[in-house]
């Protein structure tokens, strides 16, 4: 393996840099020449390759987002798309690809391998959503980022005795909101693997006040409800004022934490160990503190549950 891409894909996540600057410098202890691929598949596509070098990614472990930039690329999807990508990487002679991003990317990162492209995925989303890993990179950062917003609200929810309603993100999954509904002591959490009921959400809500409480957090996964109509409904049942605050990409941006820059060059430099060995469709990921990697067909035919046990104590702790 002489020369080899990164590439990052879909929604960024806080520590995609400092993956993306364990690749390169990895790389090039091993003597690989190394290419970033701007913005995602799509740069694939479009030819849009940069040699990288040891300066390329000096001052970026800190920063959040992606010095590679991101795009979504619906044409990658199509078999025309994925071949002229084929044609171009071999026209650069780049003899393996490292794909950091979520399921999509992963998607990605399984095509081109079935192309004959060896490939590893290292997943990076906040969402934290992909299976066969106990964290995704930016998930950390992500979590902080919102535990920080929620104390914020919580000073003006108790200043002026009201209901909050926090929408947070996580796509179709709940451990966003989980772990940040617990962390910051939210009342209720509402996430998309659990059923709910709004007239026992008020029920507790109206209890909470009765008992002397001056405020209510509710936190809600944006794929579980519509925060507005939540918020409407919960205003309508206890008479109490309520405001609805969408947290939105506020979440993805910021300095990754430090967690998750080691989670990031663990993944990046144990990526290159993997990619020169002419590895075909591996993800890597960090199970009981131990790197660990699985098929991506693997990972994509499965889904990651959410952990009922920390739901259930994060019900009880609300009280």
């Amino acid at each position: 393996m002489n020369r080899i891409g990164v590439l990052t894909s879909g929604g960024d996540a806080p520590g995609m840099n400092a993956a993306v600057r364990a690749i390169v410098r990895k790389a090039i202890h091993y003597g690989i020449e190394i290419y970033g691929v701007h913005r995602g598949f799509m740069g694939l596509i479009n030819s849009d390759f940069i040699k990288l070098d040891i300066s390329s990614v000096g001052d970026i472990i800190h920063r959040g987002g992606t010095a590679l930039l991101t795009a979504r690329c619906d044409e990658f999807k199509t078999e025309e798309g994925q071949k002229k990508a084929l044609k171009n990487l071999e026209a650069f002679g780049i003899e393996g690809i490292i794909v950091i991003g979520g399921d999509g990317s992963l998607r990605g990162a399984n095509a081109l391998s079935k192309l004959g492209i060896p490939t590893i995925g290292i997943p990076a989303t906040i969402d934290n959503d992909i299976p066969f890993t106990d964290n995704c990179i930016g998930f950390d950062t992500a979590a902080n980022t919102v535990v920080d917003a929620l104390n914020k609200v919580r000073d003006t929810a108790t200043s002026h005795e009201r209901t909050f309603i926090i929408e947070v993100m996580g796509r179709r999954a709940g451990h966003l909101a989980l772990y940040t509904g617990l962390a910051s002591g939210a009342e209720t959490i509402l996430v998309p693997e659990i059923p709910f009921d709004l007239n026992a959400v008020c029920d507790k809500i109206e209890k909470g006040y009765i008992r002397g409480k001056l405020h209510s957090i509710i936190v809600v996964a944006e794929g579980a409800a519509n925060s507005m109509e939540v918020g409407k409904v919960i205003q309508e049942k206890t008479g109490l004022e309520t405001r609805v605050i969408i947290l939105g990409h506020l979440q993805r941006g910021g300095n990754p934490s430090a967690y998750d820059r080691i989670l990031a060059s663990r993944f990046g430099g144990k990526a290159v160990d993997l990619i020169r060995q002419n590895t075909k469709d591996k993800m890597l990921g960090l199970i009981n503190g131990e790197l660990v990697i699985t098929d991506i067909e693997k990972v994509l035919s499965a889904t990651k549950p959410l952990d009922m046990e920390l739901y259930q104590l994060a019900d009880i702790l609300s009280f």
